[in-house]
């Protein structure tokens, strides 16, 4: 099988008014190209669509920026480190410093991202930039949003119509939710990820392109009634009966020499019981010390977190400002973010 060949820049369009800097980033694990292959086709569709509708108008510029472009060749989730587990300030500082030749592996993927954002941004100047970081998963079951601490990014969360999961900034380190909420691209920034549903599925392509699109609607970039409401109805269906917003509670890390295996058959937002057992390691059974939803069972060889659980915050119908009035008291959260001594 040939594996293609991708470039850095995915897609870049400039609107003929000016406006917000919709910046979308695929394929930052090298197995999942769901993301890669939706901002490929933003692109196409946005520079035929003036053609098709001479009423289009599209303001600010939309930019698609290729992750990881050694382990999409290699059809593998990373080559030496996980390249969403690098984007810690000191890190990317040190890389940035440094001399492209003299980096290896994830290390010159980080400086060639960096460059091509920040070239893109000193020369269209924008006031206000919404990351948009695209991803799928190794279980089927669901398609959700990861947010910021800043209330923005939870509200553009609710408004494409799937779960929002909060708190997971304090559950991994190193993401680049983390680098670019820090405003690190000389203006405003905003950033969001989005998990368009798992690794194979041909619909994830669909759903990624219908985030974007949304996206693009929220922030203005596009009216609304130049939408197909198709784009809206995929989300809202796959969504339906998944929880509005839930907050992350436990990461469960673990290291390769654990030799850990999930048990088969979980899919995002599937309930748990406390005291079930989730998978086994070197040291044995792994149960759920909580009742909640699991997110993200790993299901592939590479990875740095087994599983995550969430609880349910706010259910679809219920008002957002419940979760704006009291961001700090939504649940109360476990001394511990490992529970590897909960076993049977």
């Amino acid at each position: 099988m040939v594996k293609k060949r991708y470039k850095r820049v995915l897609a870049k369009h400039v609107g003929t008014e000016r406006g917000p800097m919709l910046v979308c980033i695929g394929g930052m694990h090298g197995n999942e190209t769901a993301g890669v292959e939706a901002i490929e086709l933003m692109g196409k569709m946005l520079d035929v669509e003036p053609i098709t509708n001479p009423k289009f108008k599209f303001s600010g510029m939309f930019l698609g920026v290729a992750g990881n472009l050694a382990a999409l060749r290699e059809g593998v989730r990373f080559i030496k480190r996980d390249l969403n587990r690098q984007w810690k300030d000191e890190k990317v500082e040190r890389i940035m410093k440094s001399k492209r030749k003299d980096l290896e592996a994830e290390d010159r993927e980080i400086f060639d991202i960096v460059k091509t954002i920040h070239r893109e941004v000193r020369s269209y100047r924008p006031t206000h930039i919404i990351v948009l970081d695209l991803h799928t998963t190794t279980a089927f079951g669901g398609i959700f949003t990861i947010a910021s601490d800043d209330f923005r990014s939870i509200r553009i969360g609710v408004e494409l119509h799937v779960p929002v999961i909060t708190g997971m900034l304090k559950g991994i380190q190193g993401t680049s939710l983390h680098y670019f909420n820090k405003n690190k691209l000389g203006a405003d920034t905003t950033c969001i990820v989005f998990e368009s549903g798992q690794h194979e599925e041909r619909l994830s392509v669909n759903r990624a392109i219908a985030a974007i699109t949304n996206i693009m609607s929220i922030i203005g970039s596009i009216n609304a009634e130049d939408v197909e409401n198709q784009h809206e109805q995929l989300l809202i269906e796959y969504a339906r009966k998944l929880p509005m917003v839930a907050e992350h509670v436990i990461t469960h890390s673990i290291k390769e020499e654990d030799k850990f295996l999930m048990q088969p058959g979980y899919k995002n937002f599937q309930p748990i019981r406390r005291g079930e057992v989730l998978a086994y390691d070197r040291h044995g059974a792994i149960q759920s010390p909580i009742d909640g939803l699991i997110l993200m069972p790993l299901y592939q060889k590479q990875g740095d977190d087994g599983f995550f659980i969430v609880k349910e915050v706010l259910a679809h119908g219920e008002p957002l400002h419940l979760l704006q009035d009291q961001p700090q008291n939504i649940r109360p959260r476990p001394k511990s973010n490992s529970h590897r001594e909960h076993r049977v």
